[in-house]
């Protein structure tokens, strides 16, 4: 199993939105990929509330079946569109895939 995390820093206003408008648009589209690729296993998106300089705005824990998986959700065109979105509100990205037990 694959494990897929991505902790996002939103810029303070975006499209229109401020960033808590921004970061709860983000988690709805990103929990609406549930079901929705193959090989998605798990899919959890989190807001932070602790809002600390150190501290990311938004993060997606994600698990694949395999690295093959995860390839393919990068390239799916329902991915593809939520990142469409992502480029335009975020400042700053970190991700970490590794396999999992």
């Amino acid at each position: 199993m694959i494990r897929h995390i991505v902790a996002w820093r939103l810029k303070e206003s975006a499209p229109g939105n401020d960033k808590a408008a921004n970061a709860r648009l983000l988690k709805e589209k990103l929990e609406a990929l549930r079901g929705r690729i193959p090989g998605l296993r798990r899919l959890e998106v989190g807001l932070d509330f602790s809002a600390t300089e150190n501290s990311a705005d938004v993060v997606l824990v994600a698990e694949f079946d395999s690295r093959e998986a995860l390839a393919a959700y990068q390239v799916h065109p329902e991915h593809k569109a939520v990142v469409g979105f992502v480029s335009r509100i975020v400042a700053e990205r970190r991700l970490i895939d590794y396999e999992a037990d």
